[in-house]
Parts: C-alpha cells; sequence; structure tokens
C-alpha cells in the first residue's frame, strides 16, 4: 500500500497548495503470534488489522483474527501487495485503489485521509499454503506535517506525528 498511500498523500498535497505535506515510507514493530491451527479446508469471515507509526519503513504490524486463523507479525509493504509475515508461513494482501477523501488544515498542519476499497489474499507459504480470500478494508491516516522556515506545513519534511491504521474483514478459506 505504499505507492497506494504515496497517492493519498499527494492527493492531500493539492487540497492546500501551499502548505501541505508529502509522506513516504510505513514501520511498525513485529508482534508475536502463533500458527494457525492445523485443521482442513477452514473458511469463514477473517479480520485484520494493519498498523504503522513511521512515514519512513515500509514495515507495519498486522493482526488477523477470525474462524478461520489469528495470528500477528510484521508485514512489508509494496506497490500493490503487502506480504504478511506470521509463524508458520507469509502471504500476500493484493490491494486495490478505493476511493475516499484527504484533507490538510493550512493552519494546524493536520493531515487526515480516509479511503475504502478492496482486497484479496493469495501466494500463501508454509501453513498459508493455498490461502484465498478477498474483503473490503477502510484506511485511516492522520499525521502532523513538520514546518518549514516560513512556518507553512513542509511538503519536504517528515512529519512530527504519523499514524497509519488500516482494517479489513472478509471471507477467507485454507485449504
Amino acid at each position: 500500500m505504499q505507492k497506494h498511500r504515496n497517492k493519498l498523500l499527494a492527493a492531500a498535497a493539492a487540497v492546500v497548495a501551499a502548505g501541505t505535506v508529502t509522506i513516504s515510507g510505513l514501520s511498525a514493530a513485529s508482534a508475536a503470534t502463533t500458527a494457525p491451527a492445523t485443521r482442513t479446508n477452514v473458511s469463514g469471515i477473517e479480520y485484520f488489522q494493519i498498523m504503522t507509526t513511521s512515514p519512513t519503513s515500509d514495515k507495519e504490524t498486522v493482526i488477523a483474527l477470525g474462524s478461520v486463523f489469528t495470528g500477528g507479525g510484521p508485514g512489508h509493504q509494496g506497490n500493490k501487495s503487502d506480504r504478511v509475515v506470521f509463524p508458520g508461513g507469509t502471504f500476500k494482501i493484493r490491494h486495490f485503489n478505493g476511493h475516499g477523501t484527504a484533507h490538510v488544515n493550512p493552519v494546524t498542519c493536520l493531515v487526515r485521509i480516509n479511503r475504502h476499497g478492496t482486497y484479496r489474499l493469495r501466494d500463501g507459504t508454509g501453513a498459508y499454503a493455498g490461502i484465498s480470500g478477498h474483503g473490503k478494508y477502510r484506511l485511516r491516516i492522520r499525521a502532523v506535517a513538520a514546518r518549514n522556515s516560513n512556518g507553512n506545513c513542509s511538503r519536504s519534511k517528515p512529519p512530527v506525528a504519523f499514524e497509519q491504521i488500516i482494517k479489513a474483514h472478509g471471507p477467507a478459506a485454507l485449504p
């Protein structure tokens, strides 16, 4: 979602032509998890929460919970797919551009981006081999842009605070 996020932030920059911020990259700490239970032909609704607090890294924290499996660990953002690394295996979340709003307050330098779109689960390895699924996501970014020497919201400096939360849900299956 890195390219997607960069497009969102570019859209936010267009909202306030002279005083906006452009953010690139993400980061988050990884979390411990357990591999999915050894079951076959499991399907149901799966929920994902993806979070990061750094605009300068492609790493994120992913938590999955639902009737198919529960896990947590690091994710690595890509242009079209994020790679999730849980104990016992990996899988990709292929995300598609969505719709939403972007706003930058030129007085407070608060950046607010809200989007929604769709995703697909694919390319599982290990315990996640053969994973499939799809669903909807909601992305929320809040950031406070740094100020430049003129006191305006900076387009080139990293923000002084950054939070991105993505919540997603939909049917998933493991063979």
